[in-house]
């Protein structure tokens, strides 16, 4: 399904099966390798979907969801899922926009990414997103443009939460500022604590990202950086 968001068209499938997954990653012309991020209808669908949630984390949700943040987390391992090469983690966030929260309330966490092909633009309406995609997606659902006319299309800012201190490995539409106006400790994207300078001694370089930051981790069409090398990775 395509369906808008409040950055741009996104297209969903049923998180919970891998067919459904696949078959998203392929009409994108994407490989596991890109794990699609999880949106989730409210903040009670948190711990049921992640575990070992740190408490900075749970405040950044608490302040930002739902908006333009995306959490990192471990994935509760009991789940019965495979969004592709995740090593245990999952990318959430709760959109900020009414018809895609009505959506999620129907039909629960939706895997999530750009309705676009890799390599093209995002879609803003339902027909942008069935030029690109045609009939490898059966149901559009259009909403107007996204986002709205004279708004800005900003990707969702990623904090990477599966080690601490948390860690911004995308910047976006959550500034810096705000989120360490919650958690003062926050890392920027380039590994910097706050006063970074004097906190970290002579030749030990700043702690790496604990995760490999999601290709989509909201549908906004903007591809985050590879991670640098194999560990834990995102939904």
């Amino acid at each position: 399904m395509v369906f808008p968001t409040d950055t741009v068209y996104g297209i969903a499938a049923d998180a919970f099966s891998p067919l459904a997954v696949t078959l998203l990653l392929a009409s994108k012309g994407r490989s596991r390798k890109m794990p699609p991020p999880v949106l989730i209808p409210r903040l009670n669908a948190l711990d049921g979907l992640a575990t070992d949630v740190p408490a900075e984390a749970r405040r950044l949700a608490e302040a930002f969801w739902p908006g333009g943040l995306t959490l990192i987390l471990h994935a509760q391992p009991s789940l019965d899922w495979d969004l592709g090469e995740t090593k245990g983690t999952v990318a959430l966030r709760i959109p900020a926009d009414e018809i895609a929260q009505d959506l999620l309330t129907l039909t629960g966490p939706l895997a999530v990414s750009s309705a676009n092909r890799t390599g093209q633009a995002a879609a803003q309406t339902a027909a942008d997103a069935e030029a690109q995609l045609a009939e490898s997606v059966e149901v559009y659902l259009e909403g107007g443009l996204r986002p709205a006319e004279g708004a800005e299309a900003l990707a969702s800012t990623i904090v990477d939460a599966t080690a601490l201190p948390l860690r911004v490995v995308r910047q976006g539409a959550i500034s810096l500022e705000r989120l360490r106006a919650v958690v003062p400790g926050l890392v920027d994207v380039d590994g910097n604590a706050p006063d970074a300078v004097d906190a970290v001694p002579d030749g030990d370089a700043a702690p790496g990202p604990a995760a490999p930051v999601p290709v989509d981790a909201a549908p906004d069409g903007d591809a985050a950086p590879e991670p640098a090398a194999p560990e834990p990775g995102t939904a």
